[in-house]
């Protein structure tokens, strides 16, 4: 019987895994290991990849030639020609893991992208979507006036290209929100000292060419609290304050005035009401005469109905979760609530007992809810990237948007149903625009900077920017910089 020797089978485990263990023809030597050129194309007698037949070998030379067989705990780069050895972990000692490699290829592919956008002519999103054929259609009377105008701005919406807006502020954007006719912004920042600034940005049109510009930002408001979660209300009039989640170290839900962050308006009083509600994770404000002045919150395992002026409580429902997205119904005094174990529910403002009413479920937690003028249709997005149009009557999704990207941040949804849009920005840093109708991928727009979880871009979609123009603009605001892209393509080259 033979006897076992310890460097025998040390060489047959590394035969079996690939590795030739001959150091001295310098195909293992260490940390790297670097491949023959015979190995590479599969005629060596030992390798990474597993034996194959001469007749294999020549039919598949050319293609192997060009993709290097994987290695587990190995990376083949194109680029030296040589493998590097991967090391588990994220500390700053490891040179190369895969999550760096992840990194580098996304920066490629948006480095790609953001080339091809800067090209005047792109490709059109799908099929039948020429002007001058649209135009013949709807001449001929081929076309419903309603499919003639969303394909066109399918169309235009694969052309706009980016403009840089210059401003004077030095701080991060976190997130901007439009008003109700999308022709007021209101911006919260994140200063370099640690505090949080907000207030309304406000823009102006050059007459001959319709470019936008940025006119100021209008008296800011520098605290302590982050903000959570804020919307416009119509207090006294439409849009004319606005209602702030504010987090720690001062735990409150505040109204201000939208005259206080306004230059032109500062001569129009207005009061602040304030009231101690604390980790509110929500907010949303009613618009029906029947309830003026009432909004809503929504908190850790709670949601509460309370009146803007006086504090008193309509309605607090306890539940079993978190609810971090929350939108009223404009024709019925309902609520919307979505919570963190993706459960979206409705209640009843006229209840005193604050009973659920309509329940359905998505697979993860729900970060934004937008119903449609149709009331009886509901969109909500959630943290697994996965974004549904629900028919609430017949509780079920009816269309489903694909693309879209969310592995834990609480990211909004906006819809242009004027224009037939659909966009969201995912949690990579991608601008993505569907047909509201089919759920058709029109356009992905790449971000200006690199993507990470500080520099996810915030945007706004509007034809009211600066003065009504009749053609909508998306507004960019990402890390200090904002841009546009305007459906005039004849404007200044893109930045």
């Amino acid at each position: 019987m033979k006897k076992w020797n310890w460097k025998e089978g040390q060489r047959v485990r590394r035969r079996q895994q690939g590795y030739t263990g001959h150091p001295e023809r310098g195909r293992y030597r260490g940390r790297q290991w670097r491949p023959s050129w015979d190995d590479r194309n599969g005629h060596g007698d030992a390798g990474p990849s597993s034996r194959r037949s001469d007749n294999q070998a020549s039919s598949s030379s050319s293609s192997d030639s060009s993709t290097a067989p994987e290695l587990p705990g190995f990376y083949f780069d194109p680029e030296k020609n040589r493998y590097f050895r991967l090391l588990p972990g994220h500390n700053n000692c490891n040179p190369l893991t895969r999550e760096q490699l992840r990194d580098k290829e996304r920066e490629k592919e948006r480095a790609r992208m953001l080339a091809e956008d800067d090209k005047p002519t792109k490709k059109a999103p799908r099929a039948g979507l020429n002007a001058s054929v649209l135009l013949q259609k709807r001449h001929l009377g081929l076309l419903p006036e309603v499919s003639f105008y969303r394909q066109v701005h399918e169309g235009k919406i694969s052309a706009v290209r980016r403009h840089k807006l210059e401003h004077q502020s030095t701080d991060n954007f976190r997130t901007i929100v439009a008003n109700s006719n999308r022709e007021k912004v209101f911006a919260v920042s994140d200063m370099s000292h640690g505090g949080c600034k907000y207030g309304s940005v406000s823009f102006s049109r050059s007459r001959k060419s319709g470019s936008l510009s940025v006119e100021a930002f209008d008296s800011p408001y520098v605290t302590s609290c982050k903000v959570n979660s804020l919307c416009w209300a119509s207090f006294n009039y439409p849009d004319s304050h606005v209602l702030l989640c504010l987090d720690k170290p001062h735990f409150s839900v505040t109204l201000y005035p939208a005259s206080l962050f306004s230059n032109t308006d500062s001569d129009q009083p207005g009061t602040q009401y304030r009231f101690n509600i604390p980790a509110a994770w929500c907010c949303a404000w009613c618009e029906l005469p029947q309830f003026d002045k009432w909004f809503s919150v929504g908190l850790s395992h709670k949601v509460i109905l309370q009146h803007g002026v006086t504090g008193k409580k309509q309605t607090e429902v306890n539940i079993d979760s978190d609810v971090l997205a929350q939108r009223f119904c404009v024709g019925v005094p309902l609520v919307f609530n979505g919570c963190r174990s993706g459960e979206i529910f409705s209640i009843d403002a006229r209840e005193p007992s604050g009973r659920k009413g309509t329940s359905f479920r998505q697979e993860s937690a729900i970060t934004s809810l937008r119903i449609l003028r149709d009331e009886n249709y509901l969109l909500a997005a959630d943290m697994s990237g996965q974004i549904k149009l629900w028919d609430i009557r017949a509780r079920k999704p009816v269309q489903e948007y694909r693309g879209h990207y969310n592995e834990h941040a609480r990211l909004p949804i906006h819809v242009s149903e004027t224009e037939g849009l659909l966009l969201a920005v995912g949690q990579d840093c991608y601008t993505r625009f569907w047909s509201l109708r089919d759920g058709h991928l029109l356009r992905t727009i790449p971000s200006p900077h690199p993507a990470a979880n500080s520099a996810i871009p915030s945007v706004v979609f509007s034809s009211r920017l600066g003065g009504h123009t009749g053609v909508p603009d998306l507004l960019m605001a990402v890390k200090n910089d904002l841009y546009y892209f305007p459906y005039n393509t004849d404007e200044t080259e893109p930045q």
